[in-house]
């Protein structure tokens, strides 16, 4: 089934593994000594933050927020809701957002004025893909997986209509794949 909704696949599971190690060797040097709480964007995030917490090497928290701007469109509608908050205080904590995707950036701008409200000790952003050329606010994450094109892409927990989040890799589906499914 994955095989034929496959247009190219822009990462492979070796890729991702490598920028992975990359990512969590950096933040474990920048946050050594500090109390270091992972909030993961549910759901697209789940798959990069467990890789990613395993490859740093400091004791830390996680915690979940799952905020929805997509429905099950293919771009974001800019209208963010919180369906499910943290569990625990951030207040005093260095809190690294884990996020899968950037896009326009408005869905993590409503998050991050969110979170500052809530007086963490720094605030500061993980994402896997970035589309920095999509972005209508001012917004650049501290870290960054892969900087992307605008493409439409799923995988390694991206999906589309909650299909492909299971996939080891990151692609760009067919277009006409994408268009039977939305009007099915």
């Amino acid at each position: 089934m994955v095989e034929g909704a496959i247009d190219r696949v822009l990462f492979s599971e070796k890729d991702i593994a490598e920028k992975v190690e990359e990512l969590g060797k950096q933040i474990t040097k920048d946050y050594k000594g500090k109390d270091l709480l992972l909030v993961c964007v549910l759901k697209g995030g789940i798959l990069f933050m467990s890789d990613l917490s395993k490859k740093i090497d400091l004791p830390l928290k996680m915690d979940f927020i799952a905020v929805s701007s997509y429905g099950d469109s293919t771009v974001s509608s800019g209208v963010v809701k919180i369906l499910k908050d943290l569990d625990t205080s951030i207040e005093g904590k260095d809190v690294l957002i884990v996020e899968d995707i950037i896009d326009s950036g408005l869905t993590l701008k409503y998050l991050l004025g969110n979170l500052k409200t809530r007086k963490p000790a720094s605030l500061k952003v993980c994402t896997l893909l970035d589309k920095p050329k999509r972005r209508t606010v001012d917004l650049t994450p501290e870290y960054c997986g892969f900087s992307i094109e605008n493409h439409f892409v799923v995988g390694y927990g991206l999906d589309f209509m909650q299909m492909f989040r299971n996939v080891p890799y990151v692609f760009i589906p067919k277009q006409e794949y994408v268009d039977k499914m939305q009007s099915s």
